[in-house]
């Protein structure tokens, strides 16, 4: 059993879903669509984890570099490449990573001694990694906070999974990325049913006044959002 932080549980825990430049940077192998938005949002999530003091666990897809051996190999998040790296503001000072090996083992006061736990994984579900499975079964939190992407893959699999295992979970709607409009809207709507809270960025962490999202070197990264949380998660309730 994993050392709790405290006797009583937590109030939060931060999930952190592939927050890596493949997914979130404009040149990156499988960019989401809405990346610059989304990055705006998920910086200002990390900054209130850390003035909040609020644990992070986060997961990264790193796939094998399979060039070699003749297999089809994933195209995106490739072990050793710049793409499967995380983005600068979604790492803590105090952290520890976990490679994706099949196995379960934890240092006993891994929670007390991390402020961040970095866990790889081989697969878009969380819960096929017998070291993510045990962690995110046995830790415990009044809530678990979801942010990253995708919303239609990796983020959806993470939350049913939390909820079929009795925890209470919340997606920042305005803090996830996506692929497929339609398929991420489909699953909002399949984790509502399921349990999840679904709220906005500023809910949270207020709101902010930041005018460049500071990791993406592209022209669209070079400005303002278009559109403020308000307006975005305006468009999600318009759409159920």
């Amino acid at each position: 059993m994993i050392r709790q932080l405290r006797k009583k549980l937590r109030r939060y825990i931060l999930v952190d879903i592939n927050t890596q430049k493949d997914f979130f940077l404009a040149g990156g192998n499988a960019c989401i669509g809405n990346h610059r938005r989304v990055l705006a949002h998920i910086r200002r999530m990390f900054a209130w984890a850390r003035r909040r003091n609020v644990p992070i666990i986060s997961t990264c897809e790193i796939y094998p570099n399979n060039n070699n051996n003749g297999e089809e190999q994933v195209g995106y998040c490739i072990d050793g490449t710049e793409g499967q790296k995380k983005i600068r503001y979604a790492l803590l000072q105090n952290r520890a990573s976990f490679p994706a090996d099949g196995n379960t083992d934890f240092p006993v006061d891994i929670l007390r001694r991390y402020r961040q736990i970095i866990l790889h994984k081989r697969s878009v579900d969380p819960f096929d990694e017998p070291r993510i499975e045990r962690l995110l079964s046995e830790v415990r939190a009044d809530e678990f906070i979801l942010i990253g992407a995708g919303t239609e893959g990796a983020v959806q699999a993470t939350a049913l999974g939390l909820l079929q295992r009795g925890k209470k979970v919340r997606i920042v709607v305005d803090a996830l990325g996506s692929h497929n409009k339609k398929q991420a809207k489909l699953a909002l709507r399949k984790m509502e049913v399921k349990g999840a809270r679904l709220i906005e960025t500023k809910k949270l962490a207020g709101t902010s006044h930041l005018k460049r999202v500071g990791i993406c070197d592209c022209e669209s990264c070079g400005g303002r959002a278009k559109k403020p949380a308000a307006e975005i998660g305006a468009e999600y309730q318009n759409s159920i």
